[in-house]
């Protein structure tokens, strides 16, 4: 195995773990990402730390909790003295090149990453309408056939990533790269290009709620649903919701798959290490939920491919339970650098060869939630094939036993007959954590946050828009698309 190959990572942002070919799903087309797991290794218990996009990337990028970075949601910026695995890929002598979204807060756009050759996206972005990307029923009622910023800012970062590649074939540096390719893509809005709207529309199925469902629900549950007034979204609005979000999946899937072309033309496209994952997945529908902030599979699980042909094993599934903070111990270990004593995470580096196996594996991982407009804070742990979820403020959690029940239908958490594996759970959860910790650090966040915004208000500057910051063009949104 090559010492230090070049490493393309590509994270889409509100991925559904469910929504792939090769995840099973029979109805989403997705061939880019089918062949990249045809020629890899494919982990399908992947989970983020935290399924909201800050927290998401930054535990991802530092390979630690929310709780150790403070960082519990969007409203959160990570620390410029807290050091991210691309740090350590610079000191073992790669070039770093950020492409496109990473949702950084605050001043530092960078955090280890030494080029950033397209700026970001937010989600206040011109041309846009807001109302269509905040987590409430509004947000699935506009949706359909159309174009948006969004889909026009992937397809910019897809031009600005080929372009790259093509000047580093002409001009290779003498740094090995390591390049990250952020898609916004396919959060929602769900607006989907006319032709894949089209194409999903009758195809796509409807998810049920067994009987009784809404009875059984906990309680943070039940609230959760409420507030986001879920259930009043008609057959008809899941239905076209539903079919737009294929349709994204689908359009990022393409342009993927020109960024692998253009890779697969150069010279050193053998030698390149390609990963694709996301930040978060995506409910689409699933228990009639949308959006992610939640513990269930489709919010927190996340899709994760690593290929390398002749170098990784090919056409390999790992069903061991792994999380987003491996990604950054395992790019450190193929690089050839010392591991890093602080990851939360472990290199996986052991079941992308050989065997495909490692001793000693945990088969655990957690995730927390920050609390998002009046939920409170929670924190999960998946181990073997059990989870957990802890609610702050509830006694009882949520427990599921994801082997016989991997969709989530049946919480076993009064159930006397599983109370000993509940309560070891429930005890290793709250041993670390504490919900008021969180909500008094996010409190006293806010009351920065509100100095600063007054501090933009009043600073004047001549100097023009901020360098990190892609203005959608005018036009680029039409909706609905006839």
């Amino acid at each position: 195995m090559p010492k230090q190959p070049n490493i393309l990572l590509i994270m889409s942002d509100q991925h559904s773990p469910h929504i792939l070919g090769c995840a099973g799903d029979e109805i989403v087309r997705t061939p880019t990402l089918d062949r990249l797991a045809q020629r890899g290794v494919r982990f399908t218990n992947t989970y983020c730390a935290n399924p909201l996009c800050v927290p998401s990337r930054m535990t991802f990028l530092t390979s630690r909790y929310s709780s150790d970075i403070r960082v519990w949601t969007n409203s959160c910026r990570l620390q410029s003295d807290i050091t991210t695995f691309v740090h350590h890929l610079v000191n073992a002598g790669y070039e770093t090149v950020l492409c496109g979204r990473m949702h950084f807060n605050g001043p530092n756009q960078r955090h280890g990453f030494e080029r950033r050759i397209i700026g970001d996206v937010h989600p206040k972005l011109e041309h846009i309408p807001r109302s269509t990307t905040g987590q409430t029923a509004d947000g699935v009622k506009v949706a359909g056939p159309g174009r948006t910023a969004y889909t026009r800012y992937d397809e910019e970062v897809t031009q600005v990533c080929c372009k790259f590649l093509e000047s580093w074939d002409e001009n290779p540096g003498d740094r090995p790269f390591f390049m990250t390719v952020g898609y916004v893509l396919p959060h929602c809005p769900f607006i989907a290009p006319k032709r894949l709207f089209d194409e999903y529309f009758e195809k796509i199925d409807l998810p049920q709620l067994p009987e009784g469902y809404h009875d059984s629900l906990h309680p943070f549950m039940q609230s959760w649903r409420e507030h986001r007034k879920v259930d009043e979204l008609t057959a008809e609005q899941v239905r076209i919701a539903r079919a737009a979000y294929y349709g994204l999946v689908t359009f990022m899937d393409e342009l993927i798959g020109e960024i692998l072309s253009t890779l697969a033309s150069t010279r050193f496209g053998e030698d390149t290490l390609i990963i694709y994952t996301s930040d978060h997945g995506e409910m689409a529908g699933e228990h009639r939920m949308w959006w992610k902030s939640s513990f269930y599979e489709g919010s927190v699980g996340v899709p994760l491919i690593f290929s390398w042909p002749g170098q990784l094993a090919e056409d390999r599934e790992i069903n061991r339970v792994t999380s987003l903070l491996d990604i950054g111990p395992t790019l450190v270990d193929l690089a050839g650098s010392e591991a890093i004593s602080q990851y939360r995470g472990r290199s996986l580096k052991g079941f992308l060869t050989g065997a495909g196996e490692i001793s000693n594996w945990s088969d655990t991982a957690f995730a927390e939630l920050g609390g998002l407009g009046g939920d409170a804070p929670g924190r999960m742990i998946r181990r073997g094939p059990w989870k957990l979820n802890f609610y702050h403020g509830h006694e009882r959690p949520q427990l599921f036993n994801l082997e016989s029940d991997a969709s989530e239908w049946h919480d076993l958490a009064n159930d006397g007959s599983y109370s000993t594996i509940r309560d070891e759970l429930l005890a290793e959860v709250k041993a670390s954590w504490s919900g008021e910790d969180v909500l008094r650090t996010l409190e006293t966040a806010q009351k920065d946050r509100q100095i600063l915004e007054a501090f933009r208000k009043n600073t004047r500057s001549s100097a023009g828009d901020p360098p990190d910051r892609w203005t959608a063009p005018d036009g680029c949104n039409i909706f609905p698309e006839k």
